[in-house]
């Protein structure tokens, strides 16, 4: 366990997806991938409970347990509008979409979804349905503090109003490249966003995304940029 003392438990389930425990015992799983991840530790693939799931697009390495957990443990399940359709259809209940730019509050949390720059197509039965925009959240725990989930993205220029608007205390940024933002781009975000603390993520998990913390470090040096890289291994948790 890595310690900031902020009163809450972030842990890296591997690639993009992390559960968060808030100060208030809230679970929230972002980007549900666990059962077929293979980052994720087997241990970290069952829960007692998910009180909210947020799902930043519609590929299967972001959201492909959100039918199986969402019908086992209804969760309030925070999506885009073209998700909620896609869950709907499938049975899965307590969808609560929304837009960039939205706020909602969800089992005492408060969820910006905000902008990224990436696809968002739905594999399902051999077709690939419209799965809406790719987004980012912001999420605002019980004492204020913010942790932006960036989701899949590239860097892009909104990346400053984020910034400006939320100040995220701690930023969750992919620096695998190929998919994703490289460490080179993800320095360049952590530039705009200013956050504290930076938890690399959507790296490792297969040979092709590359990108390593210590490439993100050096970047951020280049960009002085003065935040604290978190590296955690799948399965450690931020506290």
């Amino acid at each position: 366990m890595t310690s900031i003392n902020r009163g809450f438990a972030l842990t890296w389930l591997g690639h993009n997806s992390f559960k968060l425990v808030s100060r208030g015992a809230k679970v929230v799983l972002m980007d549900p991938w666990v059962e077929g991840n293979p980052a994720c530790p087997k241990e970290h693939k069952a829960f007692e409970k998910i009180d909210v799931m947020t799902i930043s697009h519609g590929h299967g390495d972001h959201m492909s347990d959100a039918v199986t957990l969402g019908k086992k443990f209804k969760p309030v399940i925070v999506c885009n509008y073209e998700i909620h359709l896609f869950l709907t259809r499938k049975g899965v209940p307590g969808t609560s979409p929304m837009n960039k730019g939205g706020t909602q509050e969800a089992a005492g949390l408060r969820f910006t979804m905000v902008h990224a720059t990436h696809s968002s197509g739905i594999e399902d039965g051999g077709q690939v349905i419209y799965g809406g925009e790719a987004c980012g959240y912001v999420v605002t725990l019980e004492d204020g503090t913010k942790i932006y989930h960036a989701g899949d993205t590239a860097v892009h220029a909104d990346m400053a109003l984020i910034g400006e608007l939320y100040a995220p205390d701690i930023a969750l940024l992919p620096i695998g490249d190929l998919f994703t933002m490289s460490p080179r781009e993800a320095a360049v975000a952590a530039r705009m966003l200013r956050p504290k603390w930076i938890v690399p993520a959507h790296y490792g998990t297969f040979p092709a995304l590359t990108g390593t913390p210590e490439a993100l470090r050096e970047e951020l040096k280049k960009q002085k940029v003065d935040a604290e890289v978190v590296a955690l291994r799948p399965g450690e948790t931020l506290a």
